[in-house]
């Protein structure tokens, strides 16, 4: 079973951690909770692409994959402006660099996956041309 999926979600998590509270230390606790729900702008949508793409579906064919990669990616970005809007809407006091660098550094997370893929995976594909 391949974990990169899971792997970068939690990773994206953790990254938003860690910088939320590395600004509470070095700013304040608006920069913190700014940065943190930039980083859930990010995860949350992203989590639902990847719902999209691993539930199994009643139809295996690839033209059903790409439907649900095309909802999932649609969706996606609904949920992203839909969160950007009501964190600017709503959130006050707000720092919108912080809200920035969250969400960035946690979508930064997301190249990683390219090297979490497991290694005899990555060597099969290499050798079948892929």
């Amino acid at each position: 079973m391949d974990l990169t999926i899971p792997r970068v979600l939690i990773g994206q998590f953790l990254v938003g951690v860690v910088l939320a509270a590395v600004l509470w230390g070095v700013f304040d606790k608006v920069a913190a909770y700014s940065a943190m729900l930039g980083s859930l702008i990010c995860l949350v949508p992203n989590a639902f692409l990847a719902l999209r793409l691993v539930v199994p579906r009643r139809d295996p064919g690839a033209q059903a994959l790409v439907n649900a990669a095309w909802i999932g990616e649609i969706g996606k970005l609904a949920l992203t402006v839909l969160f950007f809007s009501l964190v600017f809407t709503l959130v006050r006091p707000l720092n919108a660099a912080a809200l920035f660098a969250g969400f960035i550094a946690s979508q930064l997370v997301t190249l990683s996956g390219l090297l979490m893929r497991p290694k005899e995976k990555q060597e099969t594909e290499n050798s079948n041309g892929s």
